[in-house]
């Protein structure tokens, strides 16, 4: 089964396809938003290329990696990104999605929630290849397309 896993951070929509099936990452990047967008022409650029990513590995099922409820600060135009990533999802033809803060995630994944800080700070490796390559985003990409199989 091929999952997606998505972490929006200022700037760029980090996504990890993932197969599940092999066991294995297929696909790890971003899609970098121009800076000469405005906010709608942001969040229209990013749908239309999330549409297109689904379409183009025939992904099942996805994840995204929200902001936590309990957030000291919140980054409005992360929390618009992350609203439009769900409308997509829901417009497309994923069996199903879930929406991951820190403790759905590791649940799916079957680990403590503990465990989550020192995964995305590459302090313990899961057994991906180049995990200690990855960005901290990247990292939670890949955990959040990890997750999904049980989305």
């Amino acid at each position: 089964m091929i999952t997606i896993g998505i972490r929006v951070s200022p700037g760029a929509v980090t996504f990890a396809v993932y197969d599940s099936d092999n066991d294995e990452v297929v696909n790890l990047d971003a899609i970098l938003i121009p800076v000469a967008f405005d906010t709608p022409d942001a969040l229209k650029y990013v749908r239309s290329n999330l549409l297109d990513i689904l379409r183009e590995y025939g992904v099942h099922r996805a994840g995204i990696r929200t902001t936590e409820p309990s957030a000291q600060r919140m980054n409005i135009s992360r929390i618009e990104m992350e609203g439009v990533i769900q409308e997509s999802f829901a417009s497309s033809d994923l069996e199903s999605y879930y929406i991951g803060h820190v403790s759905s995630i590791m649940s799916r994944l079957g680990l403590p929630r503990t465990e989550f800080k020192p995964l995305v700070d590459g302090d313990q490796d899961p057994n991906i290849e180049n995990w200690d390559k990855m960005s901290k985003e990247e990292r939670e990409a890949v955990l959040c397309a990890k997750g999904a199989v049980n989305a």
